[in-house]
């Protein structure tokens, strides 16, 4: 698969929420994902992924979503999401801003990084 087919088969499975389906057709075993802040901020491997996909939908009620992209860049992508989420902890509602980069080898993703945009983080 090219980084184009990835991209786009990774983005249309996160627009209807398929988080686990989107692990299971487009990372890489090996797998590395990196977020600038929190306890997982750098985790290896799929089953990783997986446990960070739960913890994220153990944390938060997400009310909407939108996923704006990929951007494709070479073996590169990157893509935009913003979550309208509320805190399962607390109840608090807020909308989470990030960017993905993603770095694909072969026909699977082998690198993402979180970006956010968190003023005071």
């Amino acid at each position: 698969m090219s980084t184009t087919v990835v991209a786009n088969g990774l983005v249309a499975k996160l627009r209807v929420g398929d988080y686990d389906g989107a692990v299971s057709a487009y990372y890489h075993p090996e797998i590395v994902s990196i977020e600038p802040a929190g306890e997982l901020r750098e985790v290896r491997g799929v089953d990783a992924c997986r446990q960070k996909n739960e913890w994220w939908l153990a944390t938060y009620v997400v009310n909407g979503a939108a996923v704006d992209g990929p951007f494709i860049a070479g073996n590169q992508f990157a893509v935009r999401y913003t979550y309208d989420v509320t805190s399962r902890a607390d109840g608090a509602r807020t909308t989470l801003d990030e960017m993905a980069l993603y770095l694909v080898d072969g026909n699977r993703i082998v690198r993402e990084q979180f970006f956010y945009h968190a003023p005071g983080l």
